[in-house]
């Protein structure tokens, strides 16, 4: 397998959108064919004596499985392509569901999460790993996941109430690109616009509707509004307690009930 191994430390990713590359894919034979795709390792297994199992996310692709033939050789230059949580433009080819990676190139920029950071990182992986169906695209997913991560690498000595509005971005970007947030400025069943002094609930599959101030999930029209377009600004404790709310409540709908094993551990550890 032919593999190539280069840096690029020309542009710093503050604030920057993901990398643009142009990834044709080509089938033949039944083959297909990707040429330098953005991708980030979401998780790595061992396979057979010398080769890795992985588990990506690709920009134009989605979540894709491939296999690292010879990843785990010492002089293998996929060793230090593949790292987690760092941008890579890969190629492969293949049929079926597990794919020939043939090619990694790590594309440098971002500093290696650790500690609290790690956690949310390993967090925002779950989430797509649980949530994302394979060779699903969603570039304006993997965007906001670059982003993500390139702001845990800012913040490598980070408080918890610090990385609370990166989780949030995330959240709402993830829910947002799956289809899966509700429109909080109109009432789901009858359109009507959401009044500002009025009491709502937010149901998962049903959208928006009127309860009583009452119901201990009652939520001011006014929150609901502010919180339309996205995560509260930095600041906005009130807002912000409520973004939380309302992410934890969608997330567990849509993940079955299941518990994330990094957010209950993130909860234990530092109450995010």
């Amino acid at each position: 397998m032919r593999t190539e191994f280069a840096t690029d430390r020309a542009a710093s990713l503050h604030g920057a959108s993901a990398p643009a590359r142009v990834a044709p894919t080509r089938r033949r034979a039944g083959i297909e064919r990707v040429q330098d795709e953005s991708i980030y390792v979401l998780h790595s297994y061992p396979w057979k004596e010398t080769s890795l199992l992985l588990d990506v996310f690709s920009r134009r692709h989605g979540r894709v499985a491939l296999v690292a033939k010879g990843a785990k050789r010492p002089a293998s230059a996929l060793r230090a392509a593949l790292l987690g949580f760092q941008p890579c433009n890969a190629s492969w080819s293949g049929r079926g569901e597990v794919r020939t990676l043939t090619r990694a190139e790590w594309a440098g920029g971002l500093a290696p999460l650790s500690g609290l950071p790690l956690l949310c990182g390993f967090y925002f992986n779950e989430l797509l790993v649980r949530l994302l169906v394979r060779e699903d695209a969603h570039e304006g997913l993997f965007d906001a996941y670059h982003q993500g991560i390139a702001a845990l690498a800012q913040r490598p000595h980070a408080q918890a109430a610090e990385l609370e509005p990166v989780l949030r971005d995330f959240e709402f970007a993830l829910l947002r690109e799956l289809g899966h947030l509700p429109e909080l400025h109109v009432e789901g069943a009858s359109s009507l616009p959401v009044l500002p002094d009025a009491f709502y609930r937010v149901d998962p599959d049903h959208g928006v509707s009127v309860c009583r101030p009452s119901d201990p999930t009652a939520v001011r029209g006014e929150v609901l509004l502010a919180l339309r377009d996205g995560p509260p600004p930095v600041g906005d404790l009130a807002l912000a307690r409520a973004a939380k709310a309302l992410m934890r409540n969608l997330l567990h709908y849509h993940l079955s009930g299941q518990t994330l094993r990094t957010r209950q551990l993130l909860i234990d550890l530092h109450k995010l």
